[in-house]
């Protein structure tokens, strides 16, 4: 949906963008002659209303040359800036809620052409830690938000629950990095539940950074399902290069890169990076009011996204 949203906003950028220009150099002249020619065939100089008649544009052309700029300004906006996304599941709780709506940092990474999604200045890449929305390597038309676990050339291990990060050896003349867990502490129990069970709540440290992440203590460690590389045990990557090894902070509850793989480099969208509204959706389908009405606005969880 987002991509055919895309394909229209610059469609519609580029006809009222046409017009707009050929309105300023030839429509626009021919009007101001008309009104020229018509004050001099009067022996009295014209009223207002009679020169806002000549000089106004039909409706077709008034309205595009009206519309552009706005179109423009948030093509622009849109697909070089800034993007808006709602968060639709619960794979990143508790760091995103369902009903979360936040703002994506689209030239972090570097900015792309809106259709194609070509790279064409080169800005950032994707550091450990990152909160990520990127094309779905499934189904590229649905947008993914995970955060980012693995960089390229880092060897991964997600076992009996427990992250552990092996970072690329970069220094051939240096000892390589060990592999290492990724520390977590525990916060709470009790706050998050997924299918009637209690979640427990953990603070998650990659380097100097920290975030939250929930797991359930309820149910056995399961890699039988994981996505699989030649020569590699179940529950380990090695994240290619231009690929990166992504993971949902709803650490059992989220499909996410140990079931279907790595996220190509052109595959990104951007950083998602505060939460500008949040929306409570409580209702049932015997509720008189439809299920996407809001029954209440989390205040306190818009800012800044860990």
């Amino acid at each position: 949906m987002a991509a055919y949203f895309s394909i229209l906003l610059v469609l519609v950028t580029m006809i009222t963008g046409f017009v707009y220009v050929l309105d300023k150099m030839l429509y626009a002249p021919k009007r101001k002659e008309n009104l020229k020619a018509t004050q001099q065939q009067c022996a009295q100089p014209l009223d207002q209303a009679a020169v806002d008649k000549i000089l106004t544009p039909n409706a077709w052309i008034d309205t595009s040359v009206q519309v552009f700029p706005v179109i423009a300004f948030v093509l622009v906006l849109r697909s070089f800036l800034w993007e808006p996304f709602q968060i639709p599941s619960g794979s990143m709780m508790p760091t995103l809620l369902d009903g979360d709506f936040i703002l994506v940092n689209k030239h972090t990474y570097g900015l792309r052409d809106p259709i194609a999604r070509n790279k064409f200045v080169e800005m950032g890449a994707p550091e450990r830690g990152d909160v990520v929305v990127f094309k779905y390597p499934m189904q590229p038309q649905i947008d993914y938000i995970k955060r980012v676990i693995g960089l390229p050339g880092d060897r991964i291990i997600y076992k009996n629950k427990s992250l552990y990060i092996q970072p690329k050896c970069v220094d051939k003349s240096q000892p390589c990095p060990k592999m290492t867990q990724v520390l977590t502490d525990f916060k709470q129990t009790g706050e998050y539940f997924h299918n009637g069970m209690a979640l427990t709540r953990y603070e998650s440290r990659m380097g100097e950074k920290t975030h939250e992440i929930l797991i359930n203590n309820n149910t056995p460690a399961q890699t039988m399902r994981f996505f699989n590389q030649p020569g590699r045990n179940k529950g380990e990557w090695l994240v290619p290069e231009g690929e990166y090894f992504v993971m949902g902070d709803n650490r059992d509850n989220s499909l996410d890169g140990r079931f279907w793989g790595f996220v190509p480099e052109e595959n990104l969208v951007g950083e998602a990076v505060a939460i500008w509204m949040s929306f409570d959706f409580e209702r049932n389908e015997s509720d008189f009011l439809p299920t996407w009405i809001p029954t209440g606005v989390r205040f306190s969880r818009i800012g800044g996204i860990e």
